[in-house]
C-alpha cells in the first residue's frame, strides 16, 4: 500500500518552491504560457464572493490531476486522479495500464487539512467519477462501471467487479461519468449520448442496451438499468426533488425536463430532445484571465475565415462559456440562507466558478437559471491564475462545498487545436499537481452534529439523519438504509412520512420505504394530497404502480403546480383507455402553448392516436380558433400518426373538414407539414393514406394545399 504523509506547511511549501523554480525555468523558454503558482498564491489570485473564503483541503503531492471526489457516510474523502488526460497512452504508465488512481485522503490531526494520502487503486485508465456503495466504491472508467472494495482493511482495493461494460471510449471528455445517487434510489451517470452496447455482468442473459443518444441510470438493489435523457457531459446534479441538471461545454446549465422512460413509450415522437437550456443569461461569463495564446490565435484565424465568407459570425476567444464542468446543486447546511439549491459550475477554460439561482417557471415544468443579484457582472469565484481548472465539486459532511482543481497549464484536448499551435504546448505541465479547496462561509453557523459525527451509526441513526438539514446527509442515510434492507426501521419511516413537517424529509421517507419494498397505496394516496408540490409530483410517479389511482392522477393534472400537472400527464399516459384519452385531450387544449406539455401528451400511446383527435373535436373549443401553438401540436401529432401508420387517412380528412368548416387552411397545412416531415424522401407509402391525400387535394380550393400535397405525393 502506498502512503504519502505530509506536513503541508513545511515540505509542501518546499516542494512548491522547487516545482516553481523548475517550471519557472521552463516558462522562461515558453513565454507564451505562464507558470504555476503555489496553492496559497492561487487562492490569493481568486476574487471570491465577499461572504465566503477558500481554504486548502489537499494539494500536491497528496493529490495530482484530480477530476472528481466523494465522501462516504463515514466522512472519508476519495479523489479520482486522471493523470492520463488528455492522452491515455501517456508515460509513465506501463503497457496495458493507465495512470489513473483513486486516493483516500486523511486528516490525521483534525485541523481541516489532509495530511495523508493512501492509494486505494491505481493503474486504471481514464477513471472519471466515484461514489460510495455498500462497503466500497462505484467507479466509471470507460468502457466500464465497476465496484471496488477493500475487504481486508489495509486501505487498498482488493476486490474489483465490472458491473456494466460497453460504454464509449474514444473521447475522455465525453465518456461515462458523474455517478450520482438520487432520491428515487436510482444511480444516474452521464454518457453524453455516446454510442455503446452496454451489458450487465450480473445479468448475462439480459440483452445489450443501446445507449447512443442517451445517458444511463441503474439500480443495483433491483438489478435494473436503462437509458436516460441526454446529453450530460462532465457535470450532472439533482436537487431535492430529483430534478436533473447538466453541463455541456458552452451550455453551463440544462435541465432534463422529460425523463427518458416516457420518451421511449413508443417510437413515433418527432423529437427525442428532453433537455432545455434554462439559463436566462446565455454564454457570457466574467473571467479574469486573458485568452491563452493558442486560443487567441485560433480565434483570429477563424474570424478571418468567417469574415472572408461573409457569414457575420463572431468567434469569441474569451468571456463566453466554453468549458463548463461539474455543475453541482449545493445541498449542504453550512452556507447562509439563499444559497441552498443553487447550482455551482466550474469553467475550466475561463478559470472561474459560476453560480446559478434556480426558480420554478410559472407555467412550464422547468426552471429558470439566473445570476445572483450581486453577480450580474461578476462570478462567484474568478481567478487571475490561468492554471486554475475547477473540474467538479462535492458537498462535504461538514456542509461546505469542496472544489476540485485539476491545476494544469493546458486543459483542452489537442484534437481541437491547430497542429502548429498544439506543437508549442506541453500537456504534461501540471501532471504532478492538483488541489482540493474548501469553500466556506465567513460567518459560521452553529450546526448540530450529535448524530452525524458518530463514528459507528446504527440504522436508527440513519432514520434520524433522513431529517438532517443537509441533502448530503439525507442521501447518505437513505442509501445506507436501502443497502441494509433492514425491515425493522419501517415503522419509524412511516412515522417520519406521516409526521414530519418538512416535505423533503417526507419524500426521503417515502422513497426509503420504496427501497425496502414497503411502499403501499395507502402511503401513495396520502402523498397525492400532500401540501408540497414536490411530494405530489413523486406521488404521481409512484401512482403508476397502482392502476386504481387513475382518478387521483386526473385530479393532479389540474394541480396549480406546472411540474405536478406535467408529471401527472406523463403518469396518466402509462394507462390506455378512453378516459385517459379524454384527459390527455384536456391537457393538450389547456397547455398547448407549452412545448413540454404537448410532448407529454404525444409521448403517451393514447396521446399519439387518432382517438385523441376525436376527443379534441368533441370539445368544440380547441378548433374554435387557430394559433401557432395549436398548429405546432397538430404538426407533431400528424408526424406521430403518420409514423405509426394508423389512422393517418382519417386524420387528414378530419382536418380538411375542420379547415373548410372554420375557413382556416392552416389546420390542414399543419397536418401536411407533419406528414411531410414523417414521410421524408421516401414519400407516403400507405395506399389508403395516399388516396385520402389525393382526395383532399382535388377538393381543396386552396392553391397552397394543392401544391403541398402534390409535392408530397410527387405528382
Amino acid at each position: 500500500m502506498k502512503r504519502i504523509t505530509i506536513n503541508y506547511r513545511g515540505l509542501g511549501c518546499r516542494a512548491f518552491m522547487l516545482t516553481s523554480m523548475v517550471v519557472g525555468f521552463w516558462a522562461c523558454k515558453q513565454p507564451k504560457y505562464p507558470g504555476p503558482l503555489t496553492a496559497q498564491e492561487s487562492i490569493e489570485a481568486m476574487k471570491v464572493h465577499p461572504d465566503f473564503e477558500v481554504q486548502i483541503f489537499a494539494t500536491e503531492p497528496l493529490v495530482k490531476d484530480p477530476v472528481a471526489m466523494t465522501f462516504d457516510e463515514k466522512g472519508n474523502a476519495y479523489v479520482v486522479e486522471m493523470a492520463d488526460y488528455p492522452f491515455s497512452d501517456m508515460e509513465p504508465n506501463p503497457p496495458g495500464k493507465g495512470n489513473g488512481r483513486i486516493v483516500y485522503l486523511k486528516d490525521n490531526d483534525k485541523d481541516g487539512v489532509a495530511d495523508e494520502s493512501i492509494v486505494f487503486i491505481e493503474g486504471i485508465s481514464e477513471m472519471t467519477s466515484v461514489m460510495p456503495w455498500k462497503n466500497g466504491l462505484l467507479v466509471t472508467a470507460a468502457p466500464d462501471i465497476f465496484y471496488l472494495e477493500d475487504t481486508d482493511g489495509d486501505g487498498k482495493s482488493d476486490h474489483k467487479e465490472v458491473l456494466y461494460t460497453g460504454f464509449f471510449t474514444n473521447n475522455s471528455e465525453a465518456q461515462i461519468t458523474n455517478l450520482t445517487f438520487a432520491i428515487d434510489n436510482w444511480i444516474y451517470a452521464s454518457n453524453h449520448g455516446q454510442a455503446g452496447e452496454v451489458t450487465s455482468t450480473r445479468q448475462p442473459d439480459a440483452p445489450a442496451l443501446s445507449v447512443g443518444g442517451a445517458d444511463f441510470r441503474f439500480r443495483l438493489d433491483r438489478e435494473l438499468f436503462e437509458t436516460e435523457t441526454s446529453p450530460a457531459q462532465f457535470g450532472q446534479t439533482l436537487n431535492d426533488w430529483g430534478h436533473r441538471f447538466m453541463t455541456q461545454n458552452t451550455l453551463h446549465i440544462q435541465q432534463a425536463v422529460m425523463p427518458g422512460r416516457y420518451m421511449r413509450r413508443h417510437a413515433f415522437l418527432p423529437s427525442l430532445k428532453g433537455v432545455e437550456n434554462i439559463s436566462d443569461h446565455e454564454l457570457r461569463m466574467y473571467q479574469e484571465t486573458p485568452a491563452p495564446y493558442w486560443r487567441a490565435e485560433r480565434s483570429r484565424r477563424r474570424q478571418e475565415q468567417y469574415d472572408a465568407q461573409g457569414k457575420g459570425q463572431v468567434e469569441h476567444a474569451e468571456g463566453h462559456f466554453t468549458g463548463a464542468s461539474g455543475g453541482t446543486v449545493y445541498g449542504g447546511d453550512a452556507f447562509p440562507e439563499g444559497f441552498y439549491g443553487n447550482v455551482f459550475t466550474g469553467e475550466v477554460a475561463g478559470n472561474l466558478v459560476h453560480q446559478d439561482v434556480l426558480t420554478s417557471h410559472k407555467t412550464s415544468p422547468k426552471y429558470i437559471a439566473s445570476r445572483a443579484a450581486e453577480e450580474k457582472e461578476s462570478e462567484f469565484i474568478s481567478s487571475t491564475d490561468s492554471w486554475f481548472r475547477p473540474t467538479s465539486f462535492a458537498v462535504g459532511p461538514d456542509g461546505n462545498l469542496y472544489m476540485v482543481d485539476m491545476y494544469r497549464q493546458h486543459i483542452e484536448t489537442p484534437m481541437s487545436i491547430p497542429e502548429d499551435l498544439a506543437a508549442e504546448m506541453d500537456y504534461k505541465q501540471g501532471m504532478d499537481m492538483g488541489r482540493i479547496y474548501r469553500i466556506v462561509p465567513k460567518k459560521k453557523k452553529s450546526l448540530d452534529t450529535s448524530i452525524s459525527s458518530k463514528a459507528q451509526k446504527t440504522n436508527a441513526d440513519y432514520v434520524k439523519l433522513l431529517s438532517h438539514e443537509s441533502q448530503w446527509w439525507r442521501l447518505q442515510a437513505q442509501r445506507k438504509l436501502v443497502e441494509s434492507q433492514d425491515k425493522s426501521v419501517i415503522p419509524s419511516l412511516i412515522d417520519l412520512f406521516n409526521q414530519s413537517s418538512d416535505a423533503r424529509f417526507r419524500l426521503h421517507a417515502l422513497y426509503t420505504l420504496d427501497g425496502l419494498g414497503a411502499l403501499n397505496n395507502e402511503l401513495v394516496k396520502k402523498a397525492v394530497v400532500d401540501p408540497h408540490a414536490g411530494v405530489r409530483e413523486h406521488a404521481a410517479i409512484l401512482s403508476e404502480r397502482f392502476p386504481e389511482n387513475k382518478q387521483l392522477l386526473v385530479q393532479l393534472i389540474d394541480d396549480q403546480s406546472p411540474r405536478v400537472a406535467f408529471q401527472a400527464t406523463l403518469s396518466l399516459g402509462q394507462f390506455n383507455d378512453a378516459m385517459v384519452t379524454d384527459q390527455l385531450a384536456k391537457v393538450a387544449e389547456r397547455n398547448v402553448s407549452d412545448p413540454w406539455f404537448r410532448m407529454a401528451v404525444l409521448s403517451a400511446n393514447n396521446g399519439a392516436s387518432a382517438d385523441l383527435l376525436d376527443a379534441l373535436r368533441k370539445k368544440n373549443t380547441f378548433f374554435a380558433t387557430f394559433s401557432d401553438d395549436k398548429g405546432a401540436f397538430i404538426k407533431d401529432f400528424a408526424f406521430a400518426i403518420t409514423r405509426k401508420d394508423q389512422g393517418a387517412d382519417k386524420l387528414i380528412k378530419d382536418l380538411d373538414a375542420i379547415a373548410k368548416e372554420k375557413g382556416e387552411q392552416k389546420w390542414v397545412m399543419s397536418a401536411i407539414e407533419g406528414v411531410s416531415k414523417a414521410s421524408g424522401d421516401k414519400g407516403v407509402k400507405n395506399q389508403n393514406f395516399k388516396a385520402a391525400l389525393k382526395s383532399v387535394m382535388e377538393s381543396s380550393a386552396d392553391d397552397s394545399v394543392k401544391t403541398k400535397i402534390s409535392q408530397l405525393l410527387k405528382i
